[in-house]
């Protein structure tokens, strides 16, 4: 990663920051869209990995969509400059300000995850006299084999509609004269390393479209989604996620008709490794049942990963140190969830020394708090310094 190259550049900014490799992000990006392309595959970018502005303006660069949870990330994307035909509105918890302000933009399709929701939008529709484009997000019931905070495809999830519904939400579809059902949308969970997931993806997608399909819906798009991990435990050695084999697999195993659109989501895979978290050790101690701890001066409110589901980032010692030992590294919160590893064994750390938590690009900005009235990290960006 970036930081140990530029240490002497770094040791400037007050800690904790967020630290950005621009140029690995532009390769990054530049793989997904050449391995997209030659499938004719559409990429919306996952804006909720990572909303800065210095990022977005690199993904829109390169010609992505935007894919959306919100309704404040629908108007963060169109503020910057990503077409309204590009954005897909998907969550749970779609409010009416939220769905009425995404229609009046024109947005290109509400993942609609719920037959209520799609009564609410149909009814908010009608109100502005517009036809609101919607893909029903359909639960595949699909083991991701992932965290199980991060699952989203499985029969339990409050995400999508049940499998089972299919045929009774189908059935009312004609009833609602304010949307069009344009595509399907699947999304089955994040930081998925086994690749045969999505090979059983397409193999209930393929069903799914042949269901519609024969049903007399005319579908012009099926969205699969993101969810491909990246290499937390060993950043250096795959700093470009395997996306020529993810695709690959899509082409090789969906069964859609030719003149269907493939849309994907994908944020994690795109940002995650072009990031890390910039920390300075500030204390050493000894508990009493003999464990080093380090205290350094980033915690959860800056990187929430560890203490909400036991998430490992890669820890680095910059400023390198004589010998080593094995610690604890902890944060400042006060909450006894506030570590970021247990016993990792580190060169020897002293008070003043950078640390770097790798990997940090998706979900680590994006979910920084106040909370202990902490400031926002501020964000560095390789190619400005």
């Amino acid at each position: 990663m970036i930081s140990k190259q530029i240490t002497d550049k770094i040791a400037q900014f007050e800690t904790p920051f967020y630290l950005y490799d621009i140029e690995l992000l532009n390769r990054t990006l530049e793989t997904v869209k050449s391995e997209a392309d030659r499938y004719n595959y559409k990429v919306h970018y996952a804006i909720k990995a990572n909303f800065e502005a210095k990022i977005l303006q690199e993904v829109l660069k390169y010609g992505f969509g935007v894919d959306c949870v919100s309704g404040n990330e629908v108007k963060v994307a169109i503020e910057a400059g990503f077409p309204a035909n590009s954005i897909v509105f998907a969550g749970v918890g779609k409010s009416d300000k939220e769905i009425t302000y995404a229609l009046e933009q024109g947005i290109f399709a509400f993942n609609c995850e719920s037959s209520h929701e799609l009564e609410i939008i149909n009814e908010l529709a009608a109100k502005i006299g517009v036809v609101a484009n919607v893909a029903l997000r359909i639960n595949p019931d699909v083991d991701p084999k992932t965290h199980k905070h991060i699952s989203t495809g499985h029969a339990d999830s409050k995400f999508g509609i049940a499998y089972k519904e299919i045929e009774d939400v189908a059935a009312r579809l004609d009833s609602l004269t304010s949307v069009k059902i344009t595509g399907l949308h699947f999304h089955i969970g994040s930081q998925i390393l086994d690749l045969t997931v999505f090979e059983n993806l397409c193999d209930r997608v393929n069903v799914l479209v042949k269901w519609f399909i024969d049903a007399g819906y005319n579908l012009n798009h099926v969205n699969l989604g993101g969810g491909l991990g990246i290499n937390y435990a060993n950043p250096e050695g795959e700093t470009i996620p395997n996306f020529v084999e993810y695709f690959s697999i899509f082409n090789t195993k969906l069964e859609i008709p030719s003149d269907m659109d493939v849309h994907f989501e994908l944020g994690r895979s795109i940002v995650g490794q072009c990031g890390e978290l910039i920390s300075k050790v500030l204390y050493n101690k000894v508990t009493g049942g003999g464990k080093n701890f380090v205290i350094i001066d980033a915690s959860m409110t800056e990187l929430l990963r560890p203490a909400l589901y036991s998430a490992h980032h890669a820890i680095e010692n910059l400023s390198g140190g004589d010998g080593s030992k094995v610690y604890t590294i902890a944060g400042t919160v006060c909450e006894s969830s506030d570590i970021f590893e247990r016993d990792i064994e580190l060169p020897t750390l002293n008070r003043g020394d950078l640390i770097s938590l790798k990997s940090a690009g998706a979900y680590g900005s994006a979910m920084a708090s106040r909370y202990n009235l902490h400031d926002l990290p501020i964000s560095v960006y390789s190619d400005e310094i």
